[in-house]
């Protein structure tokens, strides 16, 4: 009986002090998860695609964020963060716990990092854009076709590459043209595209669509003008009139590398000697659209274009408020002419 009594004493006290261990255990577990980091300013990590926790807490460590790496990973395991981690990089907080980074990187808080491509926007002018993103890498070896890029505001990593980037802006223009098209085929690529059908007279194609779309998006900054300046060149169209813009004509001396010296995309302005440049994309030497985009325009403009208001007006000249002031006839478009030149003759001044 005294044999069974030591027994059950021993097992009692092995059991008391299992548990003990434990609860010492999970004590000190809950300390390091919540303890602060041993970094005292913020650094920032890059988490690859694709990345395992084991090689987030060893990047962690190399950074001097973590020092038990092994304790991360298990509690990130056990909590089920680890699965939860999302790619991107991150700015981790000087003294951040093992907590605060799981659940920073389990919410994909990460850096923002973005750049703008403005609406009209030449492919040459995004290529230079994108160069002087300094986090991206890699090398832009050809100019994409005009018209190609889809212009709106990106997120991007440090360290993605510029080409990349520019396939990204492609993938969405083919994807906002095949949707504001209705292209029910699968194409990926942009010269097939073009051929789709797309649009009404005088628009038949993808390509119609883009080049009207380009020179919308040129002519007019205010977007409650993109309907009615669209238009008027669809009327000039029907009509059988050159569209006389003066973009196509900056686009024909330039073919798209505009300058970038604040002085406009030719460094001075328009002369009436330019007009009378012979090439193709010259609207008031040649009617019709010119061979290809002059710009590469907006989601608004391509849906303007394909939706253009329904008017009587052909002509259209600025107004002195950013704006335009339209003409039915000839006589209206000289007296707004006339207008215009009032008003530029008082800001010479």
């Amino acid at each position: 009986m005294n044999l069974l009594k030591s027994l059950l004493g021993l097992l009692v006290l092995g059991v008391t002090l299992c548990a003990l261990t434990a609860a010492g255990g999970a004590v000190y577990v809950g300390y390091q998860f919540e303890k602060k980091g041993p970094h005292a300013a913020p650094i920032e990590v890059l988490v690859p695609r694709g990345s395992h926790i084991g090689a987030v807490a060893e990047s962690l460590e190399q950074k001097g964020i973590l020092t038990e790496p092994a304790l991360f990973e298990i509690i990130g395991r056990i909590t089920g963060q680890a699965r939860k981690i999302k790619a991107g990089e991150y700015e981790i907080a000087a003294h951040a716990s093992m907590n605060d980074i799981l659940t920073q990187m389990e919410k994909g808080q990460t850096i923002a990092r973005r750049f703008t491509v403005r609406e009209g926007l030449t492919s040459f002018e995004v290529v230079r854009l994108l160069n002087g993103v300094e986090k991206l890498t890699g090398e832009i070896t050809r100019i994409p076709p005009e018209g190609s890029l889809l212009p709106n505001t990106y997120d991007y990593q440090r360290g993605e590459d510029r080409q990349a980037v520019i396939d990204r802006l492609t993938g969405l223009m083919i994807k906002t043209l095949r949707e504001e098209c209705g292209v029910s085929k699968d194409i990926s690529n942009f010269d097939d595209l073009l051929a789709q059908p797309c649009g009404a007279e005088p628009l038949k194609t993808v390509k119609d669509v883009l080049i009207l779309a380009s020179i919308v998006e040129k002519e007019t900054s205010v977007p409650e003008e993109r309907e009615r300046v669209a238009g008027v060149f669809i009327n000039r169209l029907k009509k059988g009139m050159p569209l006389q813009t003066d973009p196509t004509v900056i686009y024909a001396i330039t073919k798209g590398k505009h300058k970038n010296d604040g002085k406009g995309p030719l460094g001075r302005r328009l002369l009436r000697k330019d007009l009378q440049i012979d090439d193709p994309y010259n609207t008031y030497k040649y009617p019709g659209l010119t061979p290809g985009p002059i710009a590469n325009p907006g989601a608004a403009s391509i849906a303007a274009t394909l939706n253009p208001e329904a008017h009587e007006y052909i002509f259209f000249v600025a107004d002195g408020t950013g704006g335009h002031a339209f003409g039915k006839t000839l006589a209206e478009h000289n007296a707004n002419v006339a207008k215009w030149r009032k008003i530029r003759r008082a800001q010479n001044q």
